[in-house]
């Protein structure tokens, strides 16, 4: 007999216990009972998914699932042979468990009533089989019982369909992987069991399809084949739009009404699959039926987006990348990991974000405390001490409050996998995604703000960049093609690259369509950094052919958007015939600017370290003037525009002598600037805080800070600042 933990089977024995005492509310005729012994049932196949069951018991659980499922799938209700069969089978489980803790032998397996005959008097003749495509099962939320409820379920079904996709595509290269089998069983199987609970009728039944079909694959009666591994992810795709149009409605974003969305299509694909029959050739499902009357018409459902889902050989359909699935994105809550056990809780980013401003506002403080000229006379080794301790307490403070943002980007990144196998199947290529440094952390804000960025990106290098197999194998390639995309940290910042070995960028075209636009002149001599920032430019597009993915010019110019409001850039290498490579520089975090300190006139301005090149102290001769159009600063061989900060913010105190000034070089998007400023006061970390309704139309302002002294000072947004025009702000003001 086989050895089950003694707490273990204490567990089974309790669930054992609580459905014997459900059996008191059953009603024939009624659903009383259906739901809190649909949780009960569904907590022991839990438990029962990791451990290794006697057979006549593990033969009882499914027996007691069939039950239940038919009931879902027709009439909703118990009808007298049900109930008999599950107080005969509630009997029989008490005594197995009891044999089982007692380590005595399991009673003898016994059979449950039959299938529930019709009660005397009804008509023999079975229920004719009805189209299921005519019976498609809208469900309505009960907002006012269950929002709670439904929360939680929203919030474990993002974490649960992210971890099926994941799991599926490891599956693909590896079907022989039990653990990750396993994993996505468990991940249908707790879907299945939410939304039982919860009485969402449509999504119990299609998580209960999916998951019998794993069950298969994990007893190794099922190999896992392409169509396998299709199926489930279309039926991953189906279980996300139920998930949205509930979370739409629960947050307010959709009005309450029934949602409908089309399963018994996909669920006749699973029953095809499992049956070893081509899908094409899947009949629809037949589902008999028995109904006094007629279904009585319920109100309009919602319609969610629904899949198109390709019969067995066909393409997969790229459907359009969701937004960034966050934790607890239903009530705001956020994920936090304690680093001393690696337990997580649920933490509101509202209270989240407020405890980082506050301990921004405590360093303030306590830098202003420190450098105050009345504590600075004080001649105390004590209170140095104190300080001292002081200041190490509150950057420690703030290290560890700004650590609460922080946020792997791991998750960003293996929504590309997902993307390009879909891409590469759609587009007859073979392409692999390698991916390196998923665990590098930066801010949640931007983890979620770049994954707009990365799919376009990488849907180009699929598009655009990688050759189909005979053309790169034409060009002496290998017919995969292979995209890469890292993230790491350099220089305190976050840099990402995706790298592929296609066919890179041809300057040529570029530039003969920059010149068709009338975007730039016939001769003009671009370097190759500005001739492949024109991909940038709004409507901009060398495509051959508008397809399906892209090549309407409308997406390029939203990625460089997109990064900069981030306040970050993106740089371009490219060899033709040999591949591109897209690097993105982002900062840590939104929070806190690493910025250098610079005076004009009588004002203090922050420059972002990031966009700094260099800085030096012009000679005469590096100046000129050119075409009279301003002045430019020669470096390093080349012309570069200068702005005087002083005239352009309208400071008559400021230096207006270049020679006597120091002129700083910052960059962005390949471009370049000379800033003259009257003096360097430093490096330092600052808070940013926003400058509100009045300054919203200041372009070349990004922000402020408090300094140490207690002063405050403008964070200069440097992109405004490099594209700018020769009109002081004074002016345009």
């Amino acid at each position: 007999m086989t050895s089950l933990p003694p707490d273990l089977v204490a567990q089974f024995a309790q669930l054992t216990d609580k459905i014997s005492l459900e059996m008191a509310y059953l009603e024939p005729g009624s659903d009383s009972g259906l739901l809190p012994l649909n949780c009960l049932l569904g907590e022991m196949e839990s438990l029962a998914a990791d451990a290794e069951l006697p057979a006549p018991v593990a033969d009882a659980l499914r027996q007691a699932r069939s039950w239940i499922d038919r009931i879902f799938e027709t009439t909703g209700q118990f009808d007298p042979p049900t109930i008999r069969s599950f107080a005969l089978w509630s009997e029989w489980m008490q005594n197995a468990f009891t044999a089982l803790a007692t380590q005595r032998p399991l009673p003898k397996p016994m059979e449950f009533a039959a299938p529930p005959t019709p009660a005397a008097g009804a008509p023999e003749t079975p229920a004719a089989p009805v189209d299921a495509t005519a019976i498609e099962e809208s469900f309505s939320l009960n907002l006012e019982n269950d929002a709670e409820l439904l929360r939680e379920f929203i919030n474990e079904s993002h974490e649960h369909l992210q971890n099926i996709e994941l799991g599926v595509l490891t599956l693909e290269e590896n079907p022989a992987d039990a653990d990750t089998l396993n994993s996505i069983f468990r991940a249908f199987h707790t879907f299945k069991g939410g939304s039982g609970f919860l009485n969402l009728r449509p999504v119990n039944h299609l998580a209960h399809e999916l998951e019998s079909l794993l069950d298969l694959a994990r007893q190794q009666q099922l190999v896992i084949t392409s169509p396998v591994i299709n199926v489930i992810l279309a039926g991953r795709d189906t279980l996300k739009s139920f998930v949205t149009e509930i979370e739409r409605q629960l947050t307010g974003q959709n009005p309450v009404a029934p949602i409908l969305i089309p399963i018994h299509q996909l669920i006749g694909r699973v029953k095809a699959v499992v049956e070893g029959r081509s899908e094409t050739a899947a009949p629809t499902p037949a589902i008999p039926v028995a109904l006094a009357s007629p279904p009585s018409p319920v109100a309009t459902p919602v319609a969610a987006p629904i899949l198109n889902l390709p019969p067995a050989g066909a393409a997969p359909i790229a459907a359009p990348t969701p937004a960034p699935e966050a934790p607890a994105a239903a009530n705001g809550g956020s994920g936090t990991k304690n680093a001393g056990s690696g337990l997580a809780v649920k933490v509101d980013t509202g209270k989240l974000d407020a405890l980082v401003d506050i301990v921004g506002e405590l360093v303030i403080s306590q830098s202003l405390v420190a450098q105050d000229p009345n504590l600075q006379g004080i001649e105390s080794q004590q209170l140095t001490r104190n300080m001292a301790q002081l200041s190490r307490l509150t950057k420690d403070l703030q290290r560890i409050a700004m650590s609460l943002r922080m946020v792997p980007i791991r998750s960003t990144f293996q929504k590309m996998t997902r993307l390009v196998r879909d891409l590469g199947a759609k587009e007859g290529k073979q392409v692999q995604l390698l991916m390196a440094g998923e665990d590098t952390e930066l801010d949640r804000t931007i983890v979620e703000e770049i994954s707009d960025p990365l799919v376009h990106m990488i849907r180009n290098s699929v598009d655009h960049g990688i050759e189909r197999p005979e053309v790169r194998l034409e060009r002496g390639k290998t017919a995969l093609g292979t995209i890469h995309l890292r993230a790491c940290h350099e220089g305190g910042n976050i840099v990402i690259e995706i790298r592929d070995d296609g066919g890179g960028l041809n300057k040529d075209r570029i530039l003969a369509k920059a010149v068709s636009q009338g975007l730039i002149a016939p001769d003009a001599q671009l370097p190759d950094s500005e001739i492949y920032n024109l991909i940038f430019l709004p409507g901009f597009s060398t495509a051959e052919k508008v397809t399906s993915i892209s090549g309407r010019g409308v997406g390029m110019d939203v990625v460089r958007r997109n990064i900069e409001r981030l306040r970050g850039r993106v740089a371009i290498e490219s060899e033709l015939g040999h591949g591109s490579k897209f690097t993105i520089y982002l900062p840590l975090t939104l929070a806190i600017i690493d910025g250098l300190i610079v005076s004009v006139g009588g004002r203090r301005y922050i420059l972002p370290t990031l966009s700094v090149r260099e800085s030096f102290r012009p000679t005469p001769q590096m100046l000129s003037t050119f075409n009279e159009r301003g002045n430019m600063v020669m470096v390093r061989g080349h012309l570069i525009p200068m702005l005087k900060l002083g005239e352009y913010f309208g400071d008559p105190t400021a230096e207006t002598d270049p020679t006597k000034a120091i002129a700083i070089v910052v960059e962005s998007n390949g471009d370049s600037r000379c800033l003259l400023v009257d003096q360097l006061l430093g490096k330092q970390e600052v808070v940013i805080k926003s400058l509100g309704e009045t300054f919203k139309n200041a372009e070349s302002l990004a922000g402020a800070a408090i300094l140490g002294d207690g002063r405050v000072g403008l964070i200069l947004d440097v992109d405004s600042l490099v594209r700018l025009e020769s009109a002081p702000l004074a002016q345009a003001a």
